[in-house]
């Protein structure tokens, strides 16, 4: 059987005013902040209500307004999902102009990455020291063999 919207928000009524005849008790999970479980609660003390009879009144009221807020008793499904449509179009520009910025940000960092590498090393002031093994021929020129010749200054012996 095939229900359609309006045989269901009548539906919805029916089990809405039956919510106001029958107490039932949910447990539910609420993530909310120390800062706001303390206003909430001063709240209801102010409405001298507990805070789970207040949680309830605002779910009646709210899916009451949802369901007697639609003309001829149906529930607009079409609109709500038109309007969630152009939330998400909205949504999704922002994150493509976000994407365009982002790709921008990163050609200029591989600009100026290729740029510093076009620098050469001795413009830059780092020195290129050559690593000469201790038995190999001393680089001044000398002849000797680099552990007798300038070697033998890098130890401290003349």
């Amino acid at each position: 059987m095939a229900l359609d919207r309006g045989t269901l928000a009548r539906i919805d009524r029916h089990v809405l005013t039956e919510l106001d005849h029958s107490d039932a008790v949910q447990v539910v999970k609420v993530p909310l902040s120390d800062a706001v479980w303390s206003t909430w609660r001063r709240y209801c003390d102010v409405l001298d209500v507990t805070m789970g009879q207040a949680v309830a009144s605002l779910i009646s009221h709210e899916l009451a307004t949802v369901v007697d807020e639609a003309p001829d008793g149906a529930f607009d499904f079409d609109r709500m999902s038109q309007e969630r449509m152009d939330q998400l179009a909205v949504r999704e520009r922002e994150l493509d102009d976000r994407a365009a910025q982002l790709r921008r940000a990163e050609d200029l960092l591989r600009e100026r990455e290729a740029g510093l590498q076009r620098i050469p090393a001795a413009a830059s002031g780092a020195r290129t020291a050559v690593k000469v093994g201790r038995n190999e021929p001393c680089p001044c020129g000398s002849g000797f063999k680099y552990k007798r010749c300038h070697g033998l200054r890098t130890s401290g012996s003349p």
